[in-house]
Formats: C-alpha cells, sequence, structure tokens
C-alpha cells in the first residue's frame, strides 16, 4: 500500500512538523490502595473509630527507559498486567494524575504541546457505528484541519482530498462506503475498522503514532497486514510509531525496528529487534532452534524458560528465581543501556546544532493552535450534522417504532370511543399518556452520555471540539427527531378513543406532548451525564419517576404532607394537569371532576406551563454542568 501521489497531505490543513524522535527515562507509575479499608471490615471499624489501615500503593511501571525514533515502529511486548497500555497512555499525554520520569521530543523536554501533535489510538475501537468509513473521516477532518484564510474558499474540498488520501494510504478504499459498525450492527472487519480509528490520527499528520493493541482479535494474515501498515507509515511519514502487540508471529516480529519488553513493570530490553536473541543469550538464555523470538521473549516475560520441569513446585522455584533475576540483572542492565545510547543522541543532536526547546517548542505549539481552532459554529455545524446523520438509526429503529405504535393502538383499544363523562376512565387515560411518555422519553435519554462516554472523551482530549459546541449540538439534534414518535402516538390514539373533537383541544394536548418529552429527555440526560454509570443511572431514573408517579394526582388524591413537595417538581403532575385542562373546560370540570378538582386547582395551566419550561433548562443546565466536570 503506498500513498496516492495525486493526493498529498494537504499543508494548509495539517502543518507537517519535524521528525520526532520521542525518548522517556525513568518512566514510574504508582496507583493507591486502600487495602482493607475497601472492604466491608474496613469500613465498619472506621465506623467504630478506628485508625485508618495505612495506604497501600502498587507499581505499574517502574523505571522506564526506551527510545522512539523518528521513522521507526517501536513494538512494545509483554504478558498481561505488565504495564504496556499504561506506558502507551503516558507517551501519548492520556493519562489522567501524575506520573514520574522524564519525556523529551529531539532530546527537548516534551510538555502539553506534544501531546496536540501525537496521534493515540486505544485498544477499543471507539467509533459510530452507523456512520460510513468516508463520513467517519470526514467529520473527523472538518472537526481537527485547522481552517485558513489561504484555504478558506475550498477547505471543504481540501478536507475531502485529505480524507482521500487517507483512505489510500491505509488501505480503506473497497470499504469506504461501507458503515464502520459495532457489537450490534454489522460492518466493516475488525482490521478495517482499527485502520479507520488509525485514519482518525493520520489526518493531522502527526509526529508521533501510539497505537494500543493494533492486532487484537485479528487472524495472523490481517494482523501483519496491520504491522506492515503501521511499519510504512513510519517509513514513509517520519513518524515514530509506538505500538504494543500481542503475541506476534515470527514474520511479524521482522517488521518491528525496536522492541521494549516488559514484565511487571519492568523493562526487560529495549533495543534493536534483530538483536534481542542475542543479547538474551548473552545473559545465559537461549532459544531453542526455530523458536519465535516474540515468543521466547514473552516466555521469558512470564518467567518461562526453555527448561523441561515436571516437579510443580521446582516450577514455581525456577519461576520466582527468573523473575527476581530479571528485576536485579536484566531490566538495570536494560535502562543502563538506553541511557547509554540517550546520551549518544543528546550529544549528536547537539553537534547537529537541533532548535532550541524554544524554538522546537515554538513549532509544535502553534501547529497544535492552529489546527486545533475550529471555530465554534464550525464545531456546532458538524456535530449537528453528524448527530443527526447517527441519531436517526436508533431513533427511527423497526423495535423502537412498533413499540410507540402498538402502544398506541392497545390504549385505543382499552379507551376507544370513551366519553367525556367518563369521567374515571378519561382521567385514567390521560394519566397513562404523562407516564408512558415520561418514561420512554427519560429512559431513551438516560444512556446516552454513558454509551457515547469513551468517543467523547477521545474527541475532548484529541482537541476536536469545545464541550459547549458538543452538548448544543447533542441537544438540538435530538428534539426534532425525538418528537416525530410521540406526534405519531398523539395522532393515532387521539382519535381511536375519542377525545374532544374541537381542533384547538387537539392542537393544546399534542403541544402539551410535544413540550411534556423534551422535559423527560432532560431528566434522562442530567442523571445519565452526572452519573455516567448505565446501570446506576437507569436505577435512579427508576425511582425517580416511580415518585412523581406516585405524587401525579391520579392515585392519591390526597398526598401526606410530608410527601406533597415532591408533585411540585414533578413533571408528571404538570403534564397531567395540563392534559385535563385541554379536555375539560372550566364549566365542564365543576360538573365532571369531582374531587379531582383538588389537583386542577392547586396549580394554574400558566403555572404548569413556566414548571415545565423551567425543568427543560434546568436539566440541561445540569447535565452540561455534570459533563464539565467529566476530567479529560
Amino acid at each position: 500500500m503506498t500513498q496516492n501521489p495525486t493526493r498529498p497531505i494537504d499543508p494548509l490543513l495539517s502543518p507537517p512538523t519535524p521528525p520526532t524522535t520521542l525518548q522517556f527515562v525513568d518512566i514510574s507509575y504508582r496507583i493507591k490502595l486502600t487495602g482493607s479499608s475497601a472492604d466491608a471490615g474496613g469500613k465498619i471499624k472506621r465506623m467504630l473509630g478506628a485508625a485508618p489501615p495505612p495506604i497501600k500503593e502498587k507499581t505499574i511501571l517502574d523505571g522506564i527507559t526506551g527510545t522512539a525514533e523518528a521513522g521507526e515502529l517501536l513494538a512494545v511486548l509483554g504478558p498481561s498486567g505488565s504495564g504496556k497500555s499504561t506506558l502507551l497512555k503516558i507517551l501519548a499525554g492520556r493519562m489522567a494524575g501524575s506520573h514520574g520520569g522524564t519525556l523529551l521530543a529531539n532530546g527537548r523536554s516534551a510538555g502539553h504541546s506534544l501531546s496536540r501533535r501525537v496521534g493515540y489510538v486505544p485498544q477499543d475501537d471507539v467509533l459510530y457505528p452507523h456512520l460510513t468509513v468516508r463520513e467517519t473521516l470526514t467529520y473527523c477532518a472538518m472537526l481537527r484541519l485547522r481552517r485558513t484564510a489561504a484555504a478558506a474558499g475550498s477547505w471543504r474540498e481540501r478536507a475531502a482530498a485529505q480524507v482521500e488520501a487517507v483512505v489510500a494510504e491505509l488501505g480503506l478504499a473497497a470499504c469506504a462506503e461501507t458503515v464502520v459498525g459495532g457489537v450490534f450492527v454489522r460492518g466493516v472487519s475488525g482490521g478495517e475498522r482499527k485502520r479507520v480509528a488509525i485514519g482518525h490520527e493520520m489526518l493531522v499528520n502527526p509526529s508521533v503514532v501510539v497505537v494500543d493493541e493494533p492486532t487484537s482479535g485479528l487472524d495472523a494474515t490481517a494482523a501483519g497486514r496491520m504491522v506492515a501498515t503501521l511499519a510504512g507509515m513510519a517509513r514513509r511519514g517520519g513518524r515514530a510509531v509506538v505500538a504494543s502487540v500481542h503475541q506476534p508471529a515470527s514474520r511479524v516480529y521482522g517488521m518491528f525496528d525496536a522492541v521494549l519488553l516488559l514484565a511487571e513493570g519492568k523493562c526487560l530490553y529495549s533495543g534493536r529487534g534483530r538483536d534481542a536473541v542475542d543479547y538474551f543469550a548473552g545473559v545465559g538464555f537461549a532459544p531453542g532452534p526455530y523458536v519465535n523470538p516474540a515468543d521466547f521473549m514473552l516466555d521469558l516475560a512470564n518467567g518461562v524458560t526453555q527448561i523441561d520441569i515436571q516437579d510443580d513446585e521446582t516450577k514455581a522455584s525456577v519461576k520466582q528465581s527468573l523473575i527476581s533475576f530479571y528485576n536485579s540483572i536484566l531490566a538495570p542492565r536494560a535502562k543502563s543501556s538506553v541511557n547509554a545510547s540517550i546520551a549518544a543522541t543528546l550529544a549528536s543532536s547537539v553537534d547537529r546544532r537541533c532548535p532550541t526547546s524554544g524554538d522546537r517548542g515554538d513549532v509544535i505549539r502553534s501547529g497544535a493552535k492552529e489546527f486545533t481552532r475550529v471555530s465554534w459554529l464550525c464545531q456546532f455545524s458538524t456535530l449537528l450534522h453528524r448527530s443527526l446523520k447517527e441519531r436517526r438509526h436508533e431513533t427511527f429503529d423497526s423495535l423502537r417504532v412498533i413499540q410507540v405504535v402498538a402502544a398506541a393502538f392497545l390504549a385505543g383499544s382499552m379507551w376507544y370511543r370513551s366519553s367525556i363523562r367518563d369521567v374515571d376512565d378519561r382521567l385514567g387515560l390521560l394519566f397513562f399518556i404523562s407516564i408512558f411518555w415520561g418514561v420512554f422519553a427519560s429512559f431513551g435519554a438516560v444512556f446516552t452520555f454513558p454509551q457515547e462516554r469513551l468517543i467523547f472523551l477521545k474527541e475532548r482530549a484529541s482537541g476536536m471540539y469545545s464541550l459547549s459546541s458538543y452538548f448544543m449540538a447533542r441537544t438540538v439534534g435530538e428534539l426534532p427527531m425525538e418528537l416525530v414518535l410521540p406526534a405519531v402516538f398523539v395522532a393515532v390514539l387521539y382519535w381511536m378513543v375519542g377525545l374532544r373533537p374541537e381542533t384547538r383541544a387537539f392542537t393544546a394536548t399534542m403541544a402539551v406532548i410535544l413540550g411534556y418529552v423534551p422535559v423527560a429527555q432532560g431528566l434522562g440526560l442530567a442523571v445519565g451525564a452526572a452519573i455516567i454509570d448505565a446501570k446506576k443511572a437507569s436505577t435512579v431514573v427508576t425511582v425517580t419517576m416511580l415518585a412523581f408517579l406516585l405524587t401525579g394526582g391520579f392515585y392519591v388524591e390526597k398526598v401526606p404532607s410530608c410527601m406533597a413537595w415532591v408533585k411540585y417538581i414533578s413533571f408528571t403532575f404538570y403534564c397531567y394537569r395540563l392534559l385535563i385542562g385541554a379536555q375539560y373546560r372550566e364549566g365542564e370540570m365543576m360538573a365532571y371532576l369531582g374531587k379531582t378538582m383538588e389537583v386542577v386547582e392547586q396549580v394554574s395551566v400558566l403555572m404548569s406551563v413556566v414548571a415545565l419550561a423551567v425543568m427543560f433548562v434546568g436539566y440541561r443546565v445540569i447535565a452540561y454542568a455534570a459533563l464539565k466536570r467529566i476530567k479529560v
């Protein structure tokens, strides 16, 4: 696969950065554990006034040192739990919290500005499933590529050309019009989906690309193609590419320029891939004939040797001795070797009169500002267009449409041609409508932010857009689509049950439901954004809707004084009040409603409208504030 010569990376949209060699010295990372205080016994002891147990720490990374050369592919190998993903997040500037050690870019301190020019592809492919490959990359380009005065007139055409260049470079032309897909949506293959995720980062022409487990879940052939793609990206663009690779085949291992081997958070080897076997043979660990070097190294990292030992106790003893040997001999030796290499690199950098830290930082920093500074209006319009395209599949899902239409016909059959004088039945119908759309809308919205959390965090960390533009596009985009099904529901049910036939009454009923649904959605959005965990958020919404249901004025007319205040924050109560007002005139209320007049007289129509309007805005303000507190 070669880059299309007719569609090169556009320097106006994505300014080239100087080749960057990334060096990391003594990278360490630890997490705090609460020990026994995390269990029930520890909590009971604290409640009884006992002294809290000392805080323990777990070392994830312990003094990792290495180099990712410009134009080369560095493979990070190691067993599960060795700290590969943590190291990659630190190198990409995506690790929350503090870590020890130093990051150098071309021998100079790498600050936050470099993270804007590092492309990071996480292990999980966080992409919208219903968008095609080309649409996915196009929206990303419109959000990430800078818009300059020189390119203002043809910016969209230039962005489209940039997308085509990336599609050609990553070999995605054959599947460009296929949806990306996901767990429940059939789309492109796993390898193609991973290349789409890499294409996200390639659009901005990064100087360093960090990819976590790009071959996970792929067969040997697809894994080989993926690694070949990464190696080609490094060599053609002069980029430093860092990838953690799980169980590579021997021919895949041959594509690695450099290898970093981790075990229990320590570095056992860091150097050229072709020299690894000779290095381990020099310290007493020679592989057998015809052994995959990667398998041999991973066996060593797991404390497994080629010695055939039958006794389990002896095996455990040998493994423990090996791990101790790694920690005391191999890890320090690997670190000293890399430190010497870094010192030599720094010396040669000075001899070649590399730009000073201020010069290099200015180049990187200015580029970061320009390519991430897309206007708020452009962000909003792009996100709105993307939201409409993606959300339409979920909003008008066949099961969702069947659910609403079936509920309308079922309710219409139950209350078919009911009379205005059948007060109990008519009030039951109006309250059913309030309940159905309160629950349906709030439960549909509660999963919005928990489901999009990974995409939201990844895109925000990349500086693609501001929180305000995302939230406004999300709010504006969902309103017109989410109101279609309630309108169909009312249109079907209203005439089946024989509600008041006047145009004013029908219009008022429709307006109440269409205004009520966004309020109920707001509750779901606020709870989902505040809790993020979908299961916990749905539990909170269930309890909240149950409280609103019981105090809504239908089941219990004389609510106990200790619970009476709940109905004044219940949108179900206000919706029920407005629906009654739409169906019964003032004289009919006195004649038909009886005790229900206590519910009607407690609040006026104007007060109900104002209350729903305040809730519409208030819930969304809460949701925005909850999203803003999430650390990116």
